[in-house]
């Protein structure tokens, strides 16, 4: 985990906690019991699931390096050179039918937030960091044949939140949240074809918003709930830049004289879905 975009939000969380302390701390009133003002920690945890971009995905070209994909890749007789297709998998093969699908995974949060109750109104804010275990590919195939995947994952994410909710008995909260989301992202490149050379390029930063609702239940200074997020990441820096390598001037990625071909996913975005329990104690 990179310590400084880590700290960056551990600075955000603990410093909304700090600055709004004094007044959760006051009490909700009366004889109610338990009540939601306070400062909380805990944490989540529960399965990532990412929405089916098989049909959608792509990769797009860039023959004359200009800035601008969209370009079809072409041989030297002026056939689309990846005829054949993509899919948004990783390619088992050279052909376009054999692609496994995306990983959905595990997800697992810590978290700390803060709640200020105003009658049976609820407002706060969570920050959270952590890991979500999924992996999205797409795959391109070539009239050689030959493939080639692009990967990302997630190394590791997070999210700051505000969270508005209403409870009916001071001890269950029904809450909807939303806010700023970040992600550390790997991207990897496999390809069959030995022949060009291949580099990747780009930062690996993304960042968008989650949106979401859950319920809570109190157990005294303990809480437990069930929560639904969806997230949505911008993750269109990665490229990946082909040069010669050992192949011909014929070659179709050279055929545009810029010396190569720089080519992106096109799918910009990183999405997924998050279901997951949580647990939290409040001081």
């Amino acid at each position: 985990m990179t310590k400084g975009n880590f700290s960056s939000f551990a600075a955000i969380a603990v410093g909304l906690s700090l600055a709004t302390a004094p007044a959760f701390a006051q009490d909700t009133g009366g004889d109610e019991p338990d009540g939601f003002s306070g400062i909380y920690v805990g944490g989540s945890f529960g399965g990532a699931f990412q929405p089916n971009d098989g049909a959608s995905s792509s990769i797009l070209f860039d023959r004359d390096r200009n800035g601008t994909f969209g370009d079809t890749v072409t041989t030297s007789t002026g056939a689309n050179a990846f005829s054949p297709g993509f899919c948004g998998g990783a390619a088992t093969s050279t052909a376009n039918i054999n692609c496994q699908g995306d990983k959905d995974g595990l997800e697992y949060m810590g978290r700390i937030g803060a709640d200020h109750q105003m009658g049976k109104i609820v407002f706060g804010v969570v920050a959270e960091a952590g890991k979500a275990e999924v992996r999205d590919s797409v795959s391109a195939f070539s009239t050689t044949p030959a493939f080639y995947t692009m990967t990302r994952e997630i190394k590791w994410n997070a999210g700051v939140r505000g969270r508005v909710g209403f409870t009916p008995n001071n001890t269950t909260l029904f809450y909807g949240t939303g806010g700023v989301a970040y992600a550390k992202i790997r991207n990897t490149f496999t390809t069959s074809n030995t022949a060009n050379s291949f580099a990747i390029s780009g930062k690996d930063d993304a960042w968008g918003y989650s949106a979401g609702g859950g319920v809570e239940q109190r157990f005294g200074p303990f809480a437990v709930g069930l929560e639904y997020l969806y997230t949505s990441l911008r993750d269109d820096k990665a490229r990946i830049n082909v040069g010669a390598g050992t192949a011909p001037a014929t070659n179709p990625f050279l055929l545009a004289g810029a010396g190569g071909t720089d080519f992106r996913r096109s799918d910009r975005d990183f999405n997924m879905h998050s279901m997951r329990v949580t647990a939290t104690y409040r001081f």
